[in-house]
C-alpha cells in the first residue's frame, strides 16, 4: 500500500476541495480551493482577486520572501502568500505531487493550527494516480548549516527521514527529540494534529508588529504561567517537537519534489529549514533528480483512509 503513494507514479487530488478560515497573522477571512492538476505541475498557488487570477506562485525555495514566524513565498512583482507550511505539509505528507492552490488572500488559513483539517479534506476528496513517474530530489552529499548553537543538515538516505530536536528554557517544553521514517501513515497519525504554539508573554509584542492578529486558543497552544492555557491540554506527548517536524515537512516541500534524504535539526525553525534547502541547491554536486520506473497504466482515484494509512506506516 505504501508504494502507491511514495513510489512509482505522480499523484493529484481526485476532486476539488473548498475550505474557508482565518489568517493567523492578518486576522483576515480566507477562501481556499485546491484543484487537481496534471503531472509535473507541482504545488502552485493561484492568487485571485474578485474571482480573477492575478498571480501564480510556485511552491519553491527560490520563491521564499520572508521567514519571520512563518514561511512566506512570493513573486517578483511583490505578491506574497504567508503561512504556507501547514498546507504544504499536508500535501507533501500525504504524497500529493500536483495541485493548484487557489487563494483570495495573502495568507493560508490557520484552521486549528495544525495540518489536521487539510488532511481530513484530502482524505475525503481522495488521491488520484497519474501516468507519469514520480520525480525525487536525491541528496548526494551531506549539507549542513549552523547558526550559533542551532544547526540543520541533510544527508544521503534511501527514503525520507526526519530527526528533529528542540530545546526551550521553559520546563514545560524543555528538550524534546523525535525521529521518524516518513510515510503518509506516519504523517497522518504522528504529526498532522500537532498545533502551532506560542507564549503569552510574546502576544503584545507580536500585535505591535502586526502579527498573530488571528491567533486564539482554537488555533494555538498558548503557554503562560508555566502551563498550557488551552482547556483541552495537549493532543500528543511531545506535541511541541511534533509541530516543529510538521513545519519541517512543509518547509522542505519547497524543494519542489519529494526528498530522498535524512534531515536532522537542532533548535531549528522555518529559517533554518529554508537555509538548508538553499545550501543543498547551491551546488549541483549535492543533489540530483531521479525518477521511479515508469509503470503501464494509471489507477482510478484512491480514497486514502486512516485504516489504509496504518498499513502504509508499518
Amino acid at each position: 500500500m505504501s508504494n502507491r503513494f511514495i513510489g512509482a507514479r505522480q499523484t493529484t487530488l481526485a476532486r476539488e476541495i473548498l475550505l474557508t478560515g482565518t489568517g493567523v497573522h492578518s486576522g483576515a477571512p480566507v477562501s481556499l480551493t485546491l484543484h487537481p492538476a496534471e503531472a509535473d505541475t507541482g504545488l502552485r498557488f493561484l492568487v485571485t482577486k474578485r474571482g480573477r487570477v492575478t498571480a501564480e506562485i510556485q511552491a519553491s525555495v527560490a520563491n521564499v520572501k520572508n521567514l519571520t514566524l512563518c514561511t512566506v513565498i512570493g513573486d517578483d512583482a511583490g505578491v506574497t502568500i504567508g503561512t504556507v507550511e501547514h498546507l504544504l505539509a499536508a500535501l507533501r505528507g500525504l504524497s500529493v505531487d500536483n495541485c493548484y492552490i487557489e487563494i483570495d488572500s495573502k495568507e493560508v488559513p490557520i484552521m486549528d493550527g495544525s495540518s489536521a483539517v487539510f488532511v481530513e479534506a484530502i482524505d475525503r476528496a481522495g488521491i488520484r494516480e497519474l501516468s507519469e513517474p514520480r520525480k525525487f530530489i536525491k541528496v548526494l552529499k551531506p549539507v549542513r548549516v549552523e547558526e550559533g548553537d542551532c544547526w540543520g543538515e541533510l544527508i544521503p538516505h534511501a527514503g525520507f527521514r526526519l530527526d528533529v530536536e528542540i530545546d526551550f528554557p521553559t520546563p514545560l517544553i524543555g528538550r524534546q527529540r523525535l525521529a521518524f521514517e516518513m510515510s503518509p501513515g506516519i504523517f497522518r497519525h504522528e504529526l498532522s494534529r500537532a498545533r502551532t504554539f506560542g507564549f503569552m508573554s510574546d502576544v503584545e509584542k507580536l500585535w505591535k508588529m502586526g502579527l498573530a492578529l488571528g491567533a486564539d486558543l482554537t488555533n494555538t497552544v498558548a503557554i503562560g504561567e508555566g502551563k498550557v492555557m488551552n482547556r483541552e491540554g495537549l493532543r500528543y506527548p511531545q506535541e511541541f517537537v511534533r509541530h516543529k517536524m510538521l513545519d519541517a515537512v512543509g518547509d522542505l516541500s519547497l524543494a519542489g519534489s519529494p526528498l530522498l534524504g535524512a534531515y536532522r535539526s537542532y533548535k531549528g525553525g522555518h529559517r533554518l529549514n529554508s537555509l538548508v534547502l538553499q545550501a543543498l541547491f547551491a551546488d549541483e554536486a549535492n543533489w540530483t533528480t531521479v525518477q521511479a520506473p515508469r509503470t503501464r497504466t494509471a489507477r482510478s482515484p484512491v480514497a486514502v483512509s486512516a485504516r489504509s494509512s496504518v498499513a502504509a506506516a508499518e
